[in-house]
């Protein structure tokens, strides 16, 4: 099974669903799941998701591919989503959101390294203008900087640019649907002891918590991410990155249409630069004609 898309432009729109919909976690993930779970949450949201994919394609792993993926789940997964809650509980919700929207920048040099892409002036000062995007939409005054989450920000966020780099680097020749299986089930096997050694067992479930297990792991997990591989493949790692910078736009807008919250003039700014950014990404990582050899273009 492979999604079947030509235009250049249909496959940034498809791809851009993955982090449109991750902007949702945040508003779900408060207004519907037990709290105080954080590895556990994401360990239902990947193996579940990871295994119902697999029963679906029926395929595993062979050969080198074995410790492929689990490096792969581990840094786009397990890792990534513990540095994610760590980052989440010990800063303000703006914080976190602003230290991993750095994660464009480290995908760019990784890309460099790794596979060679050239790094464009263009797309660097994209990054930097999401960057700035996102810091206008979610930082407030008050926010406060724990170092030990600060860290954690900064290490989620170079473990999902790594796993970004790495699963273009690393094409299986299998479909996108099969190394999105392989991936989350992985990750899912790799957050099991540690949920269950780090947390206390989950309370009596309600309709609401399933509500919200359901959507984190059938639409937030196996989809987005199927979405998300499936454009990785077609377009330059640093163009799938600057998309990320979507989720933290979505999940403003859904604070100010669903809770009510405010939505300043420099939130408005800020709302522009990140659109701004996105486009100009897209148009600065297109494939563009040999000229003369040098890191920038």
């Amino acid at each position: 099974m492979e999604l079947k898309v030509k235009s250049a432009v249909a496959v940034i729109a498809l791809t851009a669903l993955a982090p449109a919909i991750w902007g949702s976690t945040y508003i779900v993930t408060t207004g519907l799941l037990p709290q105080g779970y954080p590895l556990t949450v994401a360990m239902l949201r990947a193996l579940p998701a990871g295994l119902l994919l697999l029963a679906i394609v029926r395929r595993l792993p062979s050969g080198r591919w074995w410790p492929r993926v689990f490096v792969l789940g581990g840094l786009n997964f397990t890792f990534f989503w513990a540095m994610l809650f760590v980052s989440a509980y010990r800063l303000p919700g703006g914080v976190a959101a602003t230290v991993g929207a750095i994660q464009p920048l480290i995908v760019i040099g990784l890309a460099r390294l790794v596979i060679g892409t050239p790094m464009r002036r263009a797309v660097v000062l994209a990054a930097a203008g999401g960057l700035f995007g996102v810091a206008l939409l979610v930082l407030t005054p008050k926010a406060a900087l724990d170092p030990l989450g600060v860290a954690a920000g900064l290490a989620g966020a170079a473990s999902m640019a790594a796993g970004t780099v790495l699963s273009r680097h690393w094409r299986p020749p299998v479909s996108s649907l099969t190394f999105t299986a392989w991936q989350l089930t992985a990750g899912g096997i790799m957050l099991m002891p540690l949920a269950l050694l780090l947390e206390p067992a989950l309370p009596t479930l309600t309709l609401s918590n399933y509500l919200g297990f359901v959507h984190l792991g059938l639409i937030g997990g196996a989809l987005t991410y199927l979405v998300w591989f499936w454009g990785l493949a077609r377009l330059e790692p640093s163009a799938v990155a600057s998309l990320g910078f979507l989720s933290p736009l979505v999940a403003t807008l859904l604070g100010w249409t669903l809770l009510g919250q405010d939505l300043s003039p420099l939130q408005m700014l800020g709302f522009v630069a990140v659109l701004v950014s996105v486009w100009s990404a897209q148009w600065a990582s297109r494939p563009q004609p040999a000229k003369t050899a040098g890191v920038w273009r």
